[in-house]
């Protein structure tokens, strides 16, 4: 699971370096599906992964700051080595004695849901893995290539 992470936080870095390639205009120019924009889809992806590990499974007090507060890409990419950073040591300490244990989270609705902690941690990947398939179709409307999502050839497993 560690390697996922490692790849999704990869992936995602080629992304905002990518982002630095194209015009502010075109980040934020509505796309149909997802969220529809670039930079508010990454920004999405950092807040999930973050609002879910730090403030679910570690039950941790998290702020969360809206869209709107970081709005740049620059601010966006800062936004995501703070979270980086906070949530890293948890993801690299995951173990197998964490997988059945059980969080509960109040949906939007109010009502109580209960997710064990192994669920919300490969919720957490694919929902990024599928934001950036989103990611990759609205990079050919833009015509560019988008980033690689290939898991092979990164170097997360040695040479």
């Amino acid at each position: 699971m560690i390697k996922l992470f490692e790849y999704n936080w990869q992936v995602r870095n080629e992304w905002f370096d990518w982002c630095a390639t194209v015009a502010e205009e075109e980040l934020m120019k509505k796309r149909t599906g997802g969220l529809g924009y670039i930079l508010p889809t990454l920004y999405h992806i950092v807040a999930v992964e973050y609002g879910w590990i730090c403030g679910g499974i570690q039950q941790q007090q998290v702020f969360i700051p809206s869209f709107e507060e970081v709005a740049s890409l620059q601010q966006v990419k800062d936004f995501s080595a703070r979270c980086h950073k906070e949530l890293a040591p948890i993801v690299y300490d995951w173990n197998a004695s964490l997988e059945e244990r059980v969080m509960i989270d109040i949906t939007d609705d109010g009502e109580e849901e209960h997710h064990t902690y192994g669920e919300v941690m490969r919720h957490v990947i694919a929902h990024e893995i599928h934001h950036m398939g989103q990611l990759s179709v609205w990079a050919r409307e833009v015509g560019k290539k988008p980033v690689s999502a290939n898991f092979i050839g990164r170097g997360l497993f040695g040479k």
